[in-house]
């Protein structure tokens, strides 16, 4: 890089997935704040081998690798909520009306 060069810096809306430009850019979203619940709350239980989760969150082994690995789109946002709901997690659901610009769904994980 000379010094002559200029660095370009655009802010994000918030939603990486809106901001490249997917159609469903909300729902990937919602499921990757859900899926990082969820791995939040493996993770804090130190399983000792993923068959352990597999058998209770009712999936195969390969299923928890993608989850563990991030890859939450594998997965809708009612087997995530299904999976919050058998980690023994309170899942509530507020609806407001979405003003102009706001992301249509929001994820908080207390605690």
């Amino acid at each position: 890089m000379n010094d002559n060069s200029e660095i370009h810096v655009t802010d994000g809306s918030g939603n990486v997935f809106a901001d490249l430009g997917l159609d469903d850019a909300d729902e990937l979203l919602a499921r990757a704040k859900l899926g990082y619940s969820v791995r939040k709350i493996i993770e804090k239980r130190k399983f000792a081998r993923q068959q352990d989760i597999a058998d209770l969150l009712g999936i195969r082994q390969p299923e928890v690798s993608n989850l563990m690995n991030g890859k939450y789109h594998l997965f809708s946002e009612a087997r995530l909520l299904h999976f919050l709901n058998l980690l023994d997690q309170k899942v509530i659901l507020h609806i407001t009306p979405r003003h102009v610009g706001e992301q249509a769904f929001e994820v908080q994980l207390a605690g």
